[in-house]
């Protein structure tokens, strides 16, 4: 599973250590996060997007959905 958190944090400027120290996490639990090799929990998800600044959850969709109804295929 990928996630668009690379494209947003580099079009936002920020590296992944500091996006992990604004949030409170390890470097590397927010590189798994961002590689999708693990899913954050709600409140680091919602504290990652708050970095971003970014209001919806698109940051977490499967990228590799086919097209169609993604809700069915999550």
């Amino acid at each position: 599973m990928r996630y668009y958190l690379k494209k947003i944090r580099k079009q936002a400027g920020l590296t992944q250590a500091e996006i992990a120290k604004k949030v409170g996490i390890a470097r590397t639990s927010y590189t798994n996060i961002e590689l999708g090799i693990k899913n954050p929990s709600f409140n680091v998800a919602t504290k990652i997007k708050k970095v971003l600044g970014v209001n919806n959850d698109d940051i977490f969709l499967n990228i590799n959905v086919p097209k169609g109804n993604a809700k069915q295929q999550l």
